[in-house]
């Protein structure tokens, strides 16, 4: 039965609530397949988990991967891009753990650690990078002064950064502790405790919850955190 939206007749899939997938989803999802079964075969990650999902149209340089590695279940989105510092003691700079998400056209680059815990989401168009571009000399186009020393980033167990969020480290350490929220748009460059919720430019603790009264809290309270980040979009 051919589909009429201007009546009452539908078709089978539809009144069924089953639906085949879209020919470029399909396409998509058997080209990703595909990809990801060659570069595990053929790149020299340093470790590969099981599961693994990356993207064909993910851009990872075979030339660096000796110093990433990827755990159980991680997802790479399309046009993510991961790359790193060859420079300095061979060591692993790029590491994100099982159950990691990583969406569409986000940037991670690393010169010396970016880590991402367990169960670390990122929305679309993140940006991780644990170094800037040294600017000091007047003298000289930046593009020729190299980077700065930079710093390390750590992303703890289920963090969740939001759609277009900046985490920058141009020296030290930056670290979020497990289970905070970046909000959109956020811009990160220092450290927060676990259970915070980050938002602006530059990023500030907007709520901070402890993990019992999260867990223990009426709906009300539960959701505060969700319903925050989502009026920050």
């Amino acid at each position: 039965m051919s589909i009429n939206k201007n009546s009452n007749q539908y078709t089978f899939a539809e009144a069924s609530g089953v639906y085949a997938d879209d020919p470029p989803t399909l396409f998509s999802r058997i080209m990703t397949k595909l990809y990801t079964l060659w570069a595990c075969a053929t790149y020299p990650f340093a470790a590969t988990g099981r599961n693994l999902s990356l993207h064909y149209a993910s851009e990872i340089s075979r030339c660096v991967v000796t110093r990433m590695s990827l755990g159980n279940r991680v997802q790479v989105g399309k046009h993510t891009w991961l790359t790193l510092g060859m420079e300095g003691p061979h060591e692993l700079k790029i590491i994100i753990e099982d159950n990691c998400q990583i969406g569409a056209r986000c940037s991670i680059t690393a010169k010396n650690n970016i880590h991402l815990d367990r169960g670390v989401i990122l929305e679309s168009d993140v940006l991780l990078m644990d170094h800037a571009h040294a600017y000091e000399d007047v003298t000289n186009p930046i593009k020729v002064q190299g980077p700065t020393p930079g710093g390390r980033i750590r992303i703890g167990e289920g963090c969740r950064i939001g759609r277009g969020a900046v985490i920058l480290c141009d020296k030290g350490e930056v670290v979020l502790g497990q289970n905070c929220i970046v909000t959109p748009r956020a811009v990160v460059s220092r450290s927060f405790p676990p259970n915070s919720v980050i938002s602006g430019n530059p990023a500030r603790t907007v709520a901070q919850f402890n993990a019992p009264t999260v867990a223990a809290g009426p709906p009300a309270t539960r959701r505060s955190a969700a319903e925050l980040a989502k009026r920050e979009e």
